[in-house]
């Protein structure tokens, strides 16, 4: 063999494409159990695009696809995620709107996602835009959707909720605090990333202190990694001096599959399994299952 034949192995491209398949066999090879009781996770940041709905609806096909029984439930107005799982959500469609504001059941309004048998969602309509205004009067406003969600989980079993709330600390986002017991943050690895992150923390606290003993921010995801620049590796390197036990090992790299998905009715793993997005999706989806619920 030449020289050149062992310097084609040695290119930073090939090193790449061969520590890619190393990881997805990885990936590929685990077998996830389900939890001992559904784990509910409100997916937060109040800081707009750091990959909120993305990491949702990314993780919640990770899981799907690994066997886990998975429910996503949109409380964001714009409905990205319904729209990113192939759920229905037109203007008038039973959504969680009538859940929290009308006397709807979960099981009213809840759809199959043609993205995996075992993937459902509640999608979110635009008439979600006035619920924080119509539910300022009404009566246990802030656990309207836990008690929803826990009348449904009595008849149906699943492994994972994954919540999407809006980026704003309003009546919405309370209402997935308090129905959770886990919060999971993704963190953009970019300028200010740890931006508004004390006052998520506080509130978070206030919602433990007064609504929700159960609630632990369990998981923080480092998005939008760009392992080329000395920024991100400044702010993963700060990330997990400050959060060391939340920090996931896995990161989500800058990817074009993973903004292009959305599009297209599917999360990255429908839309291009074999890319580094969906990689990581899978790797953060076995992490997660695999560290489990915090005591």
């Amino acid at each position: 063999m030449k020289p050149s034949d062992h310097e084609d192995f040695s290119t930073p491209l090939a090193r790449e494409l061969e520590d890619m398949t190393r990881r997805r066999r990885a990936a590929e090879g685990e077998v996830l159990h389900s939890p001992a009781q559904t784990r509910i996770f409100t997916i937060s940041n109040q800081k707009g695009g750091v990959g909120k709905t993305t990491t949702v609806v990314n993780l919640a096909a990770a899981l799907a696809r690994y066997g886990s029984k998975v429910l996503v439930i949109d409380l964001d107005p714009q409905g990205n995620a319904s729209t990113a799982l192939g759920a229905e959500h037109r203007e008038g469609t039973p959504s969680v709107y009538d859940v929290i504001v009308g006397d709807s059941e979960i099981a009213d309004v809840v759809q199959a996602s043609p993205e995996s048998p075992s993937l459902f969602c509640v999608p979110a309509t635009i008439d979600l835009a006035g619920a924080e205004i119509e539910l300022v009067s009404m009566v246990a406003r802030e656990q309207r959707l836990a008690r929803a969600l826990a009348a449904y989980l009595e008849g149906t079993a699943f492994d994972y909720v994954l919540i999407d709330c809006p980026p704003s600390l309003g009546l919405l986002t309370i209402n997935a605090f308090v129905a959770a017991s886990e919060v999971l943050i993704p963190i953009q690895c970019e300028y200010y990333a740890l931006e508004g992150l004390s006052q998520l923390l506080k509130n978070i606290q206030l919602i433990e202190k007064h609504l929700n003993p159960r609630l632990a921010v369990s998981t923080i995801l480092l998005t939008m990694y760009d392992s080329r620049t000395n920024l991100a590796h400044q702010v993963a390197a700060e990330v997990r001096e400050h959060f060391p036990e939340e920090t996931l090992k896995a990161t989500i790299p800058r990817s074009v599959r993973v903004s292009e998905a959305p599009s297209y009715g599917q999360s990255v793993i429908a839309y291009d399994y074999n890319s580094s997005g969906s990689l990581a999706y899978l790797e953060a989806a076995v992490e997660i299952a695999q560290r489990g619920a915090p005591r």
